[in-house]
């Protein structure tokens, strides 16, 4: 596997940015290690960081790396601050960035990731799960699957209960906070929108803990998800928010996105 840290610029933003990404390679000889590429174009995870992180995060606190390369899959790791992944009210378009400029971007600088929908994933936890999901709803031409750990599933009910040190950041990204719930930025709103828009629908893979404070509105988000016919994969077991339960759970994810 290839690790590369990536500085570029970004149009829509206006402003340097960063990534981490991971390329397969086919390794003979590397010990302890099963290096294996695809001979056409790689599939590509887009993974995102929750709140507290930077796009660091996964490459510092998992086994990623080890987990993409036995699966030929490549990784992109872009840095979002927190903007929660959307369009601020009182910021810079982080939505258009993630979900639209960075795929160009991305395979324009690496001609083997694929451009087909059934290879695009977007994955992330908590912030960012929240983040994989609104984008694979909004661009499901784009992304053909989503995975979701530990995720703000409810961003209202999360942006009028969470402390108040962090409701002062929110308000940049959302600004009002009580019209949150039933707006853009609702993901019940948007998979319903999705759904009812006879559009393709991603697959989803959503797990949560059950010592996680979001463990019950990621349990309402599957049982709304499911009813809508979403293909979802979902689980729910022990586990906390924690770089602990996330290293484990994103090679259950990643042995997903591989199945064909």
């Amino acid at each position: 596997m290839a690790f590369l840290q990536v500085e570029f610029f970004s149009s829509v933003l206006g402003k340097g940015m960063s990534m981490n990404v991971l390329l397969p390679q086919t390794a003979a000889g590397q010990i302890g290690v099963e290096g294996k590429a695809p001979d056409t174009r790689y599939p590509t995870l887009y993974l995102l960081h929750g709140m507290s992180d930077n796009h660091s995060a996964w490459m510092r606190y998992t086994a990623i790396e080890r987990f993409a390369q036995e699966r030929g899959i490549a990784v992109v790791m872009p840095n979002a601050d927190l903007s929660f992944y959307c369009n601020m009210e009182h910021g810079q378009n982080y939505f258009s960035f993630i979900a639209d400029e960075l795929p160009a971007i991305c395979r324009d600088f690496f001609p083997r990731m694929s451009e087909a929908r059934e290879d695009t994933f977007i994955g992330g936890l908590s912030m960012g799960g929240y983040g994989a999901l609104k984008i694979a709803f909004a661009r499901p031409e784009r992304f053909g699957r989503a995975v979701a750990l530990s995720a703000v599933a409810d961003v209202g009910e999360f942006v009028k209960t969470t402390y108040e040190s962090r409701k002062s950041v929110l308000k940049y990204v959302f600004d009002d906070l009580d019209s949150v719930s039933g707006s853009e930025h609702d993901l019940f709103v948007a998979a319903r929108t999705l759904a009812e828009s006879g559009k393709p629908l991603p697959r989803l893979w959503m797990w949560c803990g059950t010592e996680d404070g979001l463990c019950g509105m990621n349990k309402r988000a599957m049982e709304e998800f499911s009813g809508l016919g979403y293909d979802l994969t979902a689980s729910i077991s022990p586990g906390a928010h924690n770089w602990y339960a996330w290293n484990e759970q994103i090679r259950y994810a990643l042995e997903w996105l591989a199945k064909k």
